[in-house]
């Protein structure tokens, strides 16, 4: 009998979906299943329920949510056996989407039900894990004013693009990988370990989740005109042909961002302010198994 957990994120999505414990049972079998639900009520409070369901020792804890909340849920089983599944319910659902788990309820239920598994690598940058991308530069401050909005939707996101591009100032950036040092006067630094960001955009479509590297997008001080015609590219999938960004294959790199006391960042589409100026990116191979 498999012991599954699940993390419910009742507004994820904006709140619209009706999961519940009394809605898992209709597709878990108490003969087959034996399942517990949580629900998380703030932001954070998932990885205090899930490391609790970690002491409980589950085959599976599934993050039912999007990809912050997966953030939340995975971090904690990262150097346990416990298997990450997935419901993705969230607004973006970029994970999800990459590693192909449906949005319909009876189908992603399906895959958890059928238990195959896969390994996938996993972000580290200083103390934190991410498991699809984090970013530093425009796209943080675009996920800082995001938060502001009480609905996750595609429609905020673009407010929250354009407020952002009114008001970000490049930052001066040293970064070391791959045995170069660049001076940077960046606009955006992103590092994906997925080929997508979330409501089908993507600023790195070749990324993958098994190749043992992480996917560095680097675009140095940009005009108006050319940030619009980023943010075209990264609608329709095709930011690879955007001649102003420098991208490479890394394992691992060393930031410094030295007019900074305190650096501004995103992971996994959620905001964070970490307390220096330095930092470490790094991929863990074959970090996490997840049920996909």
């Amino acid at each position: 009998m498999k012991y599954i957990h699940f993390i419910i994120n009742p507004i994820s999505g904006n709140g619209k979906h009706n999961l519940s414990r009394t809605v898992l049972d209709k597709y878990f079998s108490e003969k087959e299943f034996k399942i517990a639900v949580d629900y998380s009520n703030h932001k954070h409070h998932a990885i205090k329920l899930t490391n609790n369901a970690v002491a409980k020792n589950p085959d599976y804890i599934v993050a039912c949510g999007g990809d912050g909340t997966i953030n939340e849920v995975a971090s904690c089983l990262v150097n346990t056996k416990i298997k990450l599944g997935i419901i993705p319910i969230g607004s973006g659902n970029g994970l999800a989407s990459n590693l192909k788990i449906p949005k319909l309820l009876e189908e992603a239920t399906q895959v958890i039900r059928n238990g195959k598994t896969q390994f996938i690598d996993i972000g580290k940058v200083n103390e934190h894990y991410f498991f699809s991308n984090m970013g530093i530069g425009i796209d943080a401050l675009i996920i800082k004013k995001y938060d502001n909005y009480k609905r996750r939707t595609l429609s905020a996101y673009i407010k929250a693009s354009l407020e952002a591009s009114l008001k970000f100032k490049p930052i001066k950036s040293i970064l070391s990988f791959n045995n170069q040092i660049i001076n940077s006067n960046a606009f955006m630094l992103f590092i994906s370990n997925s080929n997508e960001m979330g409501y089908g955009m993507s600023l790195t479509p070749n990324a993958s989740l098994v190749d043992g590297k992480l996917n560095l997008v680097l675009i140095p001080k940009i005009s108006v005109i050319n940030q619009i015609k980023l943010g075209l590219h990264v609608v329709s999938k095709k930011a690879e042909v955007f001649k102003m960004a420098q991208h490479s294959l890394i394992e691992n790199i060393a930031i410094e961002l030295p007019e900074k006391i305190f650096v501004d960042i995103q992971l996994d589409g959620e905001y964070h302010n970490l307390k220096t100026n330095k930092i470490e990116v790094s991929v863990i191979k074959n970090g996490l198994e997840i049920v996909s």
